[in-house]
């Protein structure tokens, strides 16, 4: 080998170690100076551009918050793994949080995740927050920004790079990003504390600033804009379940002699009266009371409008639904979650298609969303499904139709459920048919502030302090394991379409030092804390009510991204590993929001709910919605009026977007969708009149 030969072997070979190099190794880091006002809580703030030169501005915006901004220049297209700017914290934090997982080194906290932006860390003195400037994002940004949380190496990182997308949903950073030719610039916020109340209540200052930063003006200006009265947007909703598309949604039949019914569980566009191709049901064809799904909560918002407005036709189809409801058989109190109908593959023109074979195979079940079985007719019970229907029975008793039959259902169930209470004061999430014994999965978790406010509700009702002794004891359980540790796990953290993770039942992700998390629980646990709190009238179940409220809200969205093509704010999340925007839940946690806000003298909690509301019918497609409209229309361009109130229950599901409809669903969930969104317009109508 020559001379030439060997310099050339070790320049490849150079190459290709540089390749197996972290961003880390390969780029040297650049130190940032300090203002000393923060250094009891920054230690250090570092770049990886120290081949250019970084401009870092820091300037004092209000006490006890400084806002940064980063400048610099590539002065031609740059290959690379990222840009990174990592602020370490001067105490080593007993608490972590940021709005996603990023459970190893090849994660990262995508833009499209940021709906309320922030990381948040505290020790037993110190409190920390970083929140990125989402101002920058309103216009597409020429790289991709992210975030990432490192509690073992107690860093924060604010970067810009490309990702990927694994494991429904986690986003990876590409091997490397394209840095164009120009002037790139980023911003951040720190907010930093040393207040007993800030620690007590981490997410409170944050959610104050997010909300007057980004949420309030934009609520000002009347976002998330809809071209319409509400009233309107349910009149859709009511049009197309039971005239335009009430062949494929309204379901009728016969149980022991009574006429029952409901909408159907799920429809998608093959079911439209404008597609052109033989039909193809997506799911079992089934009806549903459960706690995302439920036809009891959909008709007792049916029934409010029906008696509001005066139309007999839809109170009827209200009261078939609650006959639907009753005629579910109980078992020493406990009952399935859905009655459903065999199904069977039909074929035409050498395609298969999936057909229900009628309501004469029907069969009762349970949510095939657990962790034992996908088969409806052998899952377990759920006590969450059971406990939120009742619920709405003991609801519907008070307000609309004091049918003693619903109390006397109800009755039954808390006497079962009453006797499964464990040891350790929580309530089990399954058990089984056969023995009704708890199956020890999810068995000390949120969901069981569920049942709590079922039991509180019906020692309302029945001044039986029995009732209000048993939910108690449960809401002190779900406070002292799984408030403080934020372990909010329930039936869709781990056995929805976010499945990974399940290893970590009841663990934090170490490099995240967070549990997986799922805003139902969160919502479940701050209904709770308000019905202890009316039943009470005890402060500390407001102020404890407050906290978790704070952190739900954590998942709302408070601005416009630029790369979001319908309106945002107001629209809530799922969990800390999945994509959603605008997810249905929304209607559900609406009114609780305006609760605390009435309850609390808080207005911003009061707009927050009506923009939460609002984001309830962003998604709808009709007339009054054009952007949406126009989004539908591109990814399925056969819609047309017939269809109007059809609705997909979220947005971005799969972690990605586009301007040409990418981001857009297949399916309308009458029961978590535009039918729930109705029901709560409805009982916010009833309930809050001039001031909703």
């Amino acid at each position: 080998m020559n001379g030439k030969q060997l310099i050339g072997c070790r320049i490849v070979l150079l190459f290709f170690s540089l390749q197996l190099l972290s961003a880390e190794q390969l780029f040297a880091w650049k130190s940032i100076p300090i203002p000393k006002e923060l250094q009891p809580y920054v230690s250090g703030l570092a770049s990886n551009l120290a081949e250019v030169e970084a401009q870092v501005d820091f300037k004092k915006v209000k006490a006890s918050c400084y806002y940064v901004t980063l400048r610099w220049e590539f002065d031609h297209t740059a290959s690379r793994e990222d840009v990174q700017f990592q602020l370490t914290p001067a105490f080593q934090p007993t608490f972590h949080w940021a709005p996603h997982l990023s459970p190893t080194d090849e994660h990262v906290i995508a833009q499209h995740v940021f709906r309320s932006p922030a990381m948040i860390l505290h020790d037993k003195e110190c409190w920390l927050t970083l929140i990125p400037d989402v101002s920058m994002l309103q216009t597409e940004p020429q790289v991709p920004w992210y975030l990432d949380l490192d509690a073992q190496r107690n860093r924060l990182t604010l970067g810009m790079a490309d990702t990927d997308i694994s494991d429904h949903i986690l986003y990876q950073k590409a091997r490397t990003t394209e840095f164009p030719e120009g002037t790139y610039q980023m911003g951040f916020y720190i907010l930093f504390s040393d207040r007993d109340e800030d620690r007590t209540n981490p997410f409170g200052a944050v959610n104050r600033f997010l909300w007057e930063k980004w949420g309030a003006p934009l609520f000002q200006q009347g976002e998330p804009v809809l071209r319409g009265a509400l009233d309107d947007y349910v009149a859709h909703t009511y049009r197309w379940a039971f005239d335009h598309w009430r062949d494929q949604v309204w379901q009728e039949f016969h149980i022991d002699g009574q006429v029952v019914g409901a909408p159907t569980f799920i429809v998608n566009v093959t079911q439209s009266p404008n597609y052109p191709d033989p039909v193809n049901e997506r799911e079992f064809r089934s009806i549903w009371n459960q706690a995302w799904f439920n036809s009891l909560r959909s008709a007792s918002g049916l029934y409010r409008y029906a008696r509001r407005k005066g139309v007999d036709s839809l109170m009827h189809y209200a009261n078939l639904t609650k006959e639907l409801a009753l005629a579910f058989p109980q078992q020493e109190g406990f009952f399935p979650g859905l009655v459903a109908t065999e199904m069977e593959e039909v074929e035409i023109n050498q395609q298969f298609y999936r057909r229900s074979k009628g309501w004469e195979t029907r069969y009762f079940g349970n949510s095939n969303r657990n962790p034992f079985t996908t088969d409806p007719k052998e899952a377990p019970y759920h006590i969450l499904d059971m406990s939120y229907t009742a619920l709405l029975m003991l609801d519907w008793y008070t307000e609309l139709d004091a049918d003693d039959r619903l109390l006397q259902y109800a009755r039954r169930y808390a006497e079962g459920v009453l006797e499964i209470q464990r040891p350790d004061g929580f309530f089990p999430a399954w058990i089984d048919q056969e023995r009704l014994a708890d199956l020890e999965v999810l068995s000390r978790s949120p969901e069981t502030a569920m049942t709590v406010t079922f039991l509180l509700k019906l020692y309302e009702i029945t001044d039986e302090d029995r009732y209000k002794t048993a939910a108690l004891r449960a809401l002190s359980s779900v406070e002292a394991e799984i408030v403080e540790q934020g372990r909010w796990e329930d039936f869709e953290t781990y056995w929805s379409c976010s499945r990974f993770g399940q290893d970590y039942l009841g663990k934090k992700f170490p490099r995240n030092q967070m549990h997986k998390q799922n805003t139902l629980s969160i919502y479940y646990t701050a209904q709770a804390y308000m019905q202890a709190y009316k039943i009470t009238n005890d402060a500390r179940f407001l102020n404890q009510g407050q906290r978790v409220l704070d952190e739900l809200l954590m998942w709302q969205a408070v601005w416009q991204p630029s790369f979001i093509h319908i309106r945002a704010l107001g629209g809530f999340a799922v969990m800390n590993g999945d994509a959603e925007w605008n997810d249905s839940r929304q209607s559900l946690f609406a009114e609780l929001i305006m609760e605390y806000g009435q309850a609390l003298d808080r207005p911003d909690y009061v707009q927050r709910a009506v923009a939460a509301i609002r984001a309830s019918f962003v998604l709808m497609y009709c007339e009054e919605n054009q952007e949406t409209k126009t989004q539908w229309e591109y990814r399925w361009p056969f819609l047309g009026p017939e269809d109007y109130g059809f609705m997909m229950e979220n947005y971005g599901h799969d972690g990605l977007t586009s301007s040409q409809g990418i981001g857009i669903g297949e399916f309308t969930i009458y029961d978590w969708g535009n039918g729930a969104a109705a029901e709560a317009v409805n009982r916010m109508i009833d309930h809050w009149g001039d001031i909703f």
